[in-house]
């Protein structure tokens, strides 16, 4: 197994220069330069408090058996958030069971910032709801792209930290510009020891560790990224620190959708299980459809399809 730098807290915080910031949620186009030029761009507590605590609420009702999700328990009576929420890393799709985090998605402050970057014309495809406890696994290089194709590569990801996230409770990582050259890098093990448990990473890549910049956010703030940026998150190390957040991935309501949920579904030319973030459908002739299930991370597509096939009887 080869072994990565540990870089030096000073060394860390001289790469946070790195990392463009938008203040207040005022939107420049100078910010939108920056995300096209650097693959992302963070607004800083661009959420407040008082609109992440029912997001937070709302988490842990879905993680104590409030809806119908495969492999959620509701936990012994009177039992801590903490003990609840150690039981997992992410749910797939919170906002398909949750009319809290299905209205989220049009937050005017997120909208805001996804017509800068994107175009006027906005939908969503996916949420995820990630947990992270103490001592929780990261996930390696990747693009979220590979997982979610566009036609246009507009994929964004709107990462919503609902805790302060840093290096040492798992906070995000970027290659910045990583996404300019256009390539969807292979995916193979991850051999990086800082992160553990069963998890793949992008190779072959003309990026090292020195390129790597850790977007330290606090709670409240959303990082925005494109679809082809290299980013990854290390293992939780804290004893008592959660690094919770919310994640919707947006892309032009122009292109169309190619993407069978990872092997989940059957593949389309266009999926059409969406929500329009904003803007107008130019394919709203179509309809749409709604066949997304809630799911656990860890859920195999194999047990996803089986598990969908005995809903409907097919």
């Amino acid at each position: 197994m080869t072994s990565r730098p540990v870089l030096s807290k000073e060394r860390l915080l001289g790469r946070l220069w790195q990392v463009m910031r938008i203040s207040g949620g005022n939107v420049q186009v100078a910010h939108a330069d920056f995300y096209r030029e650097n693959g992302y761009v963070v607004a800083d507590e661009l959420i407040p408090g008082g609109e992440i605590l029912p997001l937070l609420q709302e988490a842990l009702a879905l993680f104590r058996g409030r809806a119908d999700i495969r492999g959620v328990s509701p936990g012994d009576p009177g039992e801590s958030e903490e003990t609840t929420l150690d039981r997992y890393l992410a749910l797939h799709y919170p906002h398909k069971v949750s009319g809290i985090i299905h209205d989220f998605i049009r937050h005017p402050a997120i909208v805001r910032v996804l017509q800068s970057i994107i175009g006027p014309n906005v939908k969503c495809m996916q949420t995820q709801f990630f947990v992270k406890g103490p001592g929780n696994r990261g996930q390696g290089w990747h693009q979220d792209e590979y997982f979610v194709p566009t036609r246009d590569r507009s994929l964004c990801g709107v990462w919503v930290a609902l805790d302060d996230a840093d290096v040492e409770n798992g906070g995000l990582w970027v290659i910045p510009g990583s996404h300019r050259s256009g390539v969807l890098w292979q995916m193979g093990p991850n051999r990086d020891p800082r992160i553990s448990g069963p998890t793949q990473s992008s190779y072959g890549f003309p990026h090292s560790e020195e390129d790597a910049v850790p977007v330290n956010v606090r709670k409240g703030s959303v990082i925005f990224f494109n679809g082809y940026l290299l980013h990854r998150s290390l293992d939780n190390t804290t004893r008592d620190r959660f690094r919770r957040a919310l994640v919707v991935h947006a892309m032009s309501a122009e292109s169309l959708l190619p993407w069978g949920c990872s092997g989940r579904l059957e593949l389309k030319e266009d999926m059409r299980d969406i929500v329009m973030v904003c803007g107008e459908d130019p394919y709203a002739y179509k309809g749409t459809e709604d066949i997304l299930e809630p799911h656990l991370r860890g859920e195999t597509p194999g047990e996803y399809r089986k598990a969908a096939e005995s809903r409907t009887g097919k």
